[in-house]
């Protein structure tokens, strides 16, 4: 009998399937549907949904093993019904990135439903956004920084529902148009109800012409409260007689005389103003106004940016606004009673005193400086003026922000003190060069008849390397003056990081991590790459130092990130001293104690330093500060309370064509090369370097012809023959080295110059541009100026 084969086996794997992905798929949806609603009635209802559908795929699996079953998808119609009725814009990606569904509002916000972080189209709005999405796939959830985008400000929150999905929330308030929002006050019905009051407000734009106007200002200036007004030159409805009274020029100067307030909302010569006219009879209050129009005013005064009060008779506070509450620094749980309360005690008396005066009717209004008392350090402009006819209160107090004024004061202030300490510095590191060039020169020439063993030869060594210690020290100091020698090309930043990334890791150290991040389609800059090392180098170090004085291990994280800024986010910043324009930035940040706020302000400061006497220079910033302005770029310190500093450099982004071809020094000649012969002209002014330089070169088997300055120099060539080359110091008495070499040129047009100077090559450029020419900075060594000498007799 032929036998039957056996049934095949029942795969209870197969048939399990779709009950977990049913299952997982619920509670995904449900997990979505709590975050959205916070209802876990309805997701919990949901839940047992899917868990009903599942077990009825299960069983149709078991009893029809030989049907095939797809695998459920899962049903979004609900979370989709649900997430419509939020005001937020809210969308879901899967592990790939890819978007599996979004709200209305979300369509609304980013058109063409484009999947997160690559919502909107900026770098740094998407470096962000990434950022925060993988950080809520290791950490749950996370937020972003706050970005701008179809006239909302935005910040997103996201959240991971199981292993698979995300869920971005973008919340978020519409950006206020100040103007707009005056514009319908002054038009709509609160200007009528305010001139129900006796209030006639008007708002102006920065030419003086009319933007907005309530009914009441519309029939005492032009007759007809429905009369067209907007774009007419306010002060051609207005008149003034000899005593300074204002009325309407339609009354004439038998009408009833006004008192006119000027309230500046918003910042600059040419922004809109509001205009409050009063009716201003022999300075009785009119009958009119009553409790209901001081709480418009008070409502009004609440929607202006700028710091506006008002005082009563008896000199008491009436009312604040926010702003008005943020600037004088007023502790919003123990509000001041007098104005006296908030300014230091050498101003309580001044402004006391013009207080009580315009409550008593002083007619014109006046400006005063004062010192808030938690700010002591810092002047505020306030304006005083008489405010007769607003219910209780008799003086309105304006306090112009001069936050920002201030602020570009102390920037101007310290920029001038840079510049000062920076000229200073370089007059002092060309001297202390001349010194060194003949210390290491001396040295050189005594290690030469010395040799490794001698008694001589360690003492010699020891002189040597200190003098190169000063010579650092000495470039610090031109580096901070903005005076060093620079050789810029046109890099990429990565290719900086990379390049120093390994010295940083061995700074670092084992317990502080380094995390480097770069962003997309980086354009290049142009700077000196070695000095481009030292800004990252210094700020590393500063950066761990910080992080072992919070841990006592010194653990800690130390990011640098690059990323392209545009010049349309440039100018979305609205900085005063970052010129709009395209820019590669680089951003230093670290989990360290961070930078005290009365530090932050000295930190670029040369020889300031917060280490212990003997373990810093205080050169460290400033040397970083004068690379980065040298290159023509912006560097920012920022510390956030409670978190590390960060820092912020800004370099130009480089456009093919726009700069000057870079010279290419000559190449550098191998030891054995560096012997010559023919005659060389030395002119230099300090003894001791042409006595060094001159030995130097005789050593070496030059003919050496030394002037002590440029006449000199000129009468050696008159009465000798050609040199072969000629190596001038650039700064001399009475004729500096370029002056010289244009009149020996003329004599020799083919004639070889190296010039040498303690200054940089970069502050002497208009002085020595000149064709075939070296440069040689000092302090240099005998091998260098032998080096210098070989190469310019070489080039043809």
């Amino acid at each position: 009998m032929a036998s039957r084969p056996a049934p095949p086996a029942e795969d209870h794997r197969s048939a399990a399937t779709p009950l977990i992905v049913a299952i997982a798929a619920g509670a995904t949806a449900a997990g979505i549907i709590l975050w959205l609603t916070g209802s876990t009635l309805v997701a919990a209802g949901f839940l047992a949904g899917a868990l009903v559908i599942a077990g009825s795929v299960f069983l149709a699996v078991r009893l029809l093993p030989s049907t095939k079953v797809d695998e459920p998808a899962v049903d979004w119609s609900v979370a989709h019904t649900l997430a419509s009725m939020s005001s937020d814009a809210l969308a879901v990606t899967d592990r790939a990135g890819r978007l599996v569904c979004a709200n209305d509002r979300f369509g609304a916000l980013f058109p063409s439903y484009p999947a997160p972080p690559g919502v909107v189209a900026s770098e740094w709005v998407s470096a962000q956004l990434g950022t925060a999405g993988r950080a809520a796939w290791r950490d749950g959830n996370a937020s972003s920084g706050t970005f701008e985008t179809a006239g909302t400000k935005l910040t997103a929150h996201i959240i991971r529902v199981g292993d698979s999905m995300l869920v971005w929330r973008f919340a978020g308030t519409d950006v206020v148009d100040l103007t707009k929002q005056a514009q319908a006050l002054v038009a709509g019905a609160s200007g009528d109800r305010l001139g129900a009051a006796g209030i006639m407000m008007a708002l102006l734009g920065g030419d003086g012409r009319v933007r907005a106007a309530n009914r009441v200002v519309r029939q005492r200036a032009m007759g007809d409260e429905n009369a067209m007004i907007e774009g007419r030159d306010f002060t051609r409805f207005l008149i003034t007689d000899n005593l300074g009274i204002v009325r309407f020029e339609r009354e004439g100067l038998s009408g009833t005389p006004l008192r006119v307030l000027e309230i500046p909302f918003l910042d600059g010569d040419n922004a809109p103003m509001l205009v409050a006219l009063l009716d201003d009879e022999l300075a009785i209050p009119h009958p009119a106004i009553g409790d209901t129009a001081g709480a418009h005013v008070r409502s009004l005064i609440s929607l202006l940016p700028s710091g506006i009060a008002l005082v009563g008779g008896d000199g008491r506070f009436v009312h604040m606004n926010d702003a008005f509450v943020r600037a004088a620094h007023v502790n919003a749980a123990n509000p001041p009673l007098y104005p006296g309360d908030l300014v230091v005690r050498e101003d309580k008396a001044a402004l006391a005193d013009a207080i009580r005066r315009f409550a008593a009717g002083a007619a014109h209004s006046m400006d005063m400086t004062v010192r808030f008392a938690e700010a002591p350090d810092e002047g505020v402009a306030i304006s005083i003026a008489a405010a007769r006819g607003l219910g209780e209160a008799a003086v309105l107090l304006s306090l112009r922000d001069a936050g920002e004024e201030g602020r570009l004061k102390r920037q101007v202030a310290q920029a001038t003190k840079m510049q000062a300490v920076g000229q200073l510095a370089g007059g002092v590191a060309h001297d202390f060069n001349n010194i060194l060039t003949a210390i290491i020169g001396h040295c050189d020439l005594m290690l030469m008849r010395h040799a490794p063993g001698d008694s001589d030869y360690d003492d010699i060594q020891q002189i040597l390397i200190n003098s190169n210690r000063a010579a650092a020290l000495t470039r610090q100091l031109l580096a901070f003056s903005r005076q060093q020698t620079l050789r810029p090309q046109v890099l990429q930043l990565p290719d900086v990081i990379s390049e120093v990334s390994n010295l940083l890791k061995r700074l670092l150290g084992e317990t502080v991590e380094l995390v480097v991040s770069h962003g997309r389609n980086l354009r290049p800059v142009r700077a000196d790459p070695g000095q481009l090392e030292q800004v990252v180098v210094n700020l590393a170090v500063n950066a761990r130092d910080a992080m072992l004085t919070k841990s006592p291990n010194g653990g800690g994280t130390l990011t640098i990130e690059t990323f392209g800024v545009p010049a349309h986010e440039v100018r979305a910043m609205d900085d005063d001293v970052l010129p709009v324009g395209d820019y590669t930035a680089l951003r230093i940040s670290d989990t360290g104690t961070g930078i005290p706020a009365d530090v932050l302000a000295h930190i670029w400061e040369p020889f300031f330093t917060t280490k212990e006497v003997g373990k810093g220079t205080g050169l460290g910033l400033s040397t970083v500060y004068g690379i980065i302005k040298q290159s023509g770029g912006y560097i920012f310190a920022e510390s956030p309370k409670g978190k590390g500093a960060v820092f912020t450099i800004y370099l130009p982004a480089h456009a093919a064509g726009d700069v000057a071809a870079v010279k290419t020094p000559a190449t550098k000649p191998v030891q054995g090369d560096l012997w010559g012969s023919g005659t060389v002209l030395l002119v230099e002014d300090e003894a001791m370097v042409r006595a060094v330089a001159e030995r130097a070169l005789a050593r070496q088997g030059y003919t050496v012809l030394t002037a002590e300055n440029g006449e000199a120099a000129l009468e050696l060539l008159a009465t000798s023959q050609k040199p072969d080359l000629l190596i001038t110091d650039v700064v001399m008495p009475t004729m500096d080295g370029p002056t010289m070499v244009r009149h020996a040129r003329k004599r020799y047009p083919d004639l070889k110059i190296v010039f040498m100077s303690g200054y940089a090559e970069e502050q002497l450029r208009k002085s020595i541009d000149l064709d075939n020419v070296a440069f040689l900075p000092k302090p240099f060594s005998v091998q260098q100026l032998a080096e210098a000498a070989r190469a310019a007799l070489t080039v043809k």
